[in-house]
């Protein structure tokens, strides 16, 4: 594969948490009338996934350090694509949710693997400009999610969507088999206890640490955006389905958009600022949507408040996974899982809540935003910032 293929091939494989979620969040309201449950029981199908892909992370990373990338990878992509198929033919809420996990879980090897691939084949500036293009190509998932989700209720039920995973996950799977190995056998972990042991000292390490952190705190907001975005748009401003994919897309948009940033300023501005702006901006964003909420704000004040909010996370993914992963080589593939666990677990954990107060009010997500991004923006000063004062005074 050239670097073209490598990016576009990474960029699909590590899209597979907007595609397992922003596709049907249109269709989040008809799924909790077909199956006839609440909001917040409607906005556990996604927290399980969620939980999923938390957990397929944490066992995704140490087999490829252990087993190299590709094997890992092509049995993640084949589950995806049979879990996505008996999503769309579950008939109870109950199984519904199992197969949502089991699809989260393994959909959780490529995003997980995408990003060891990417440190395997770069480092440093470079490795910062590879992750910000690849995250670009990945902004393109919640961009079309979606609006392609919106499109399809239009001919089919709810379900169809997950026909389309399905489909997607077969289509993965075939360039799979393609893919090249990145990781030769002598640069593996010899052992899978020794794998997965690789987790300890990666958590006593405070400044990766603080990086594990803000991933997750920001990703809690995220994720609290994305379980009350479609009641937000559809219950409370009334609008349909068709236009909510285009409201989301658009910020899927400026996702992506932003992300060129750090491709263009790798090397001329440090990750570490970018970073700070990226956390800073956020939380008096949300502050400004959780206030609006209370005062019952019309929609042309929440959107562009809610774009503001959003957008800058693909800053702050690049720059974080930039500058946890320059520091690790063969633990690559277990440094990226933790990463990715911790970026999934609160999200999960956050989506239930966000429907606590019933599914026409979205005060409980704006608080959980703010909350969200002043502690990532506290572990940010706390244990990642006093690493980069101490390296900038011994220059």
């Amino acid at each position: 594969m050239g670097d073209l293929c490598l990016l576009a091939f990474l960029g699909m494989i590590s899209a597979m948490s907007p595609l397992s979620t922003d596709m049907y969040l249109p269709g989040l309201p008809q799924l909790q009338a077909d199956f006839g449950v609440s909001a917040s029981l409607a906005q556990l199908t996604l927290t399980m996934t969620m939980a999923g892909m938390a957990i397929g992370q944490v066992a995704g990373g140490p087999l490829a350090d252990r087993y190299g990338r590709k094997g890992p990878l092509l049995l993640g992509m084949v589950g995806f694509f049979l879990m996505s198929t008996a999503c769309y033919l579950a008939e109870s809420i109950y199984w519904f949710l199992a197969f949502r996990f089991a699809q989260g879980f393994c959909g959780a090897f490529g995003i997980v693997i995408s990003r060891a691939i990417a440190r395997d084949v770069r480092s440093g500036a470079e490795l910062m400009k590879f992750l910000a293009i690849l995250m670009m190509v990945h902004g393109l998932a919640p961009v079309l999610a979606p609006v392609f989700g919106g499109q399809l209720l239009l001919f089919m039920p709810w379900r169809g969507v997950f026909a389309v995973l399905a489909g997607i996950g077969l289509l993965l799977t075939i360039f799979t088999l393609i893919y090249k190995e990145t990781l030769p056998k002598d640069k593996r972990i010899p052992s899978i206890a020794g794998s997965f042991g690789s987790f300890i000292e990666l958590l006593h390490d405070r400044y990766f640490l603080g990086h594990c952190l803000v991933q997750c705190f920001v990703f809690g907001s995220f994720f609290s955006y994305l379980a009350g975005s479609s009641f937000l748009f559809q219950n409370v401003y009334g609008v349909s389905a068709q236009t909510f994919s285009f409201i989301f897309g658009s910020i899927g948009l400026g996702l992506m958009i932003l992300g060129s940033l750090p491709a263009k300023m790798a090397g001329a501005v440090e990750g570490v600022v970018m970073l700070k702006w990226a956390l800073i901006v956020p939380v008096g964003g949300s502050i400004l949507l959780l206030a609006g909420f209370f005062l019952d704000a019309p929609i042309w004040y929440t959107v562009p408040v809610l774009f503001t909010t959003i957008v800058p996370m693909s800053v702050m993914g690049a720059s974080s996974i930039a500058l946890a992963l320059s520091k690790q080589g063969k633990n690559a593939g277990s440094a990226s899982a933790l990463l990715g666990f911790f970026s999934m677990i609160l999200g999960g954990a956050c989506m239930p809540v966000v429907g606590i107060a019933g599914d026409h009010t979205a005060i409980p997500m704006g608080c959980l935003m703010v909350a969200g991004y002043a502690l990532a923006l506290l572990s940010f000063y706390r244990l990642i910032a006093p690493y980069h004062h101490r390296e900038l005074h011994q220059r």
